[in-house]
C-alpha cells in the first residue's frame, strides 16, 4: 500500500573540503556543495521546517510509541513502502523516482538490513548465509571467502561459521545477520528492534558489535527501537509521535551513561 510522507523530507549534504555534514532547508535559500547521502524533513503547522541529518559513519535511532510512524519512515527508506509524496535520497539518487527494476537493483547494492527475528536460512551454515549476500551480487569467488572471513573476524564470529542457525543463540545469529548485511558495503545499514529478541547480554555484545562496525569500517547505521539502553549506543536520536518529529537528542561528547539520562527524560516527555 502507498504511504504518504508529506511530514518528511530531509537533506544532508557532505561539504568535501571539511569532510563535515550539514543540513539544508529549502526555505532558507542555502545550497551546498558534496554529496547527498539521503534526506528527510519535516513541516509543522506553523509552516516552519525541522531537519534532521544522519551523515556517514553516525549511528542513528529512530524512537517512538507503538503507532507512531518510526517503521513507516523505516520502511519508506528501506524501499519496503513506496512514498506517495515527498523524496527521499541516498547517495545522491531519489529513490522515489526510481523504477521498480532500478528500485530492486538499488535495494541490493545499498542497502543492508538486520531483522529482529534474524531472517537466516536454516538450511545453510552462518559462512552460507554471509556469503549468499556477496554472490547475489555476483561477487568472485575468490573474494567472497575473504571478504566473510573478515567481517566475521571483526564480529567475533569466526569460530561459529560453519554452524546452522538451530546450533546458535540468539546473540550469535544475530551477529551473524549483522554481518550479512556489512558483508557488501552497503550505503545504509537499516535496523528494526535488533535487539528485541534477545537476552541483555546478548544485547550488549551485538550493539558493541554495531559500534566496532561503525568505528572501523564507517558504517552508516539507522535503528528503530524502544529501548532506551539500545538508543543509547546511537550518536544522534530521532523521536517520533503520532507521525511527527516530536524531538531529536544528539549525543555529542556526553558519556553513554550521561545520553541515556537524556533519553529517559524524553521518553518520559513522550509518553511512552
Amino acid at each position: 500500500a502507498a504511504v504518504s510522507t508529506d511530514w518528511y523530507t530531509d537533506i544532508i549534504t557532505e561539504k568535501q573540503e571539511t569532510g563535515g555534514l550539514e543540513a539544508y532547508g529549502d526555505d532558507s535559500g542555502s545550497s551546498g556543495s558534496g554529496k547527498i547521502l539521503w534526506w528527510q524533513k519535516q513541516r509543522y503547522q506553523s509552516g516552519g521546517w525541522y531537519q534532521l541529518f544522519c551523515g556517514r559513519r553516525a549511528v542513528c535511532g529512530i524512537m517512538g510509541p507503538s503507532g507512531s510512524g518510526k517503521t513507516t519512515l523505516l520502511n519508506c527508506i528501506s524501499t519496503i513502502d513506496r512514498a506517495t509524496t515527498g523524496h527521499i535520497y541516498i547517495r545522491g539518487m531519489d529513490i522515489t523516482e526510481l523504477s521498480t527494476k532500478k528500485l530492486s537493483r538499488f535495494r541490493r547494492n545499498e542497502l543492508g538490513f538486520i531483522f529482529q527475528d534474524f531472517n537466516l536460512l536454516d538450511t545453510l551454515t552462518a559462512y552460507e548465509n554471509i556469503a549468499l549476500a556477496l554472490t547475489i551480487l555476483k561477487t568472485p569467488a575468490r573474494e567472497i571467502a575473504p571478504r566473510v572471513r573478515a567481517v566475521a573476524e571483526r564480529l567475533e564470529i569466526q569460530d561459529i561459521l560453519q554452524k546452522f542457525p538451530s546450533q546458535l543463540s540468539g546473540g550469535q545469529k544475530q551477529r551473524v545477520a549483522a554481518a550479512r548485511a556489512i558483508v557488501t558495503h552497503p550505503a545504509l545499514i537499516l535496523a528494526d528492534e535488533p535487539t528485541g529478541a534477545l537476552d541483555s547480554k546478548s544485547a550488549r555484545l551485538l550493539l558493541e558489535s554495531l559500534e566496532t562496525l561503525n568505528r572501523d569500517l564507517s558504517a552508516t547505521i539507522l535503528m528503530v527501537t524502544h529501548d532506551a539502553f539500545t538508543a543509547s549506543y546511537c550518536s544522534r536520536i530521532l523521536f517520533i509521535k503520532d507521525g511527527r518529529i516530536f524531538n531529536e537528542l544528539q549525543r555529542g561528547t556526553d558519556s553513554r551513561k550521561r545520553f541515556f539520562d537524556r533519553i529517559i527524560e524524553v521518553v518520559a516527555l513522550l509518553g511512552g
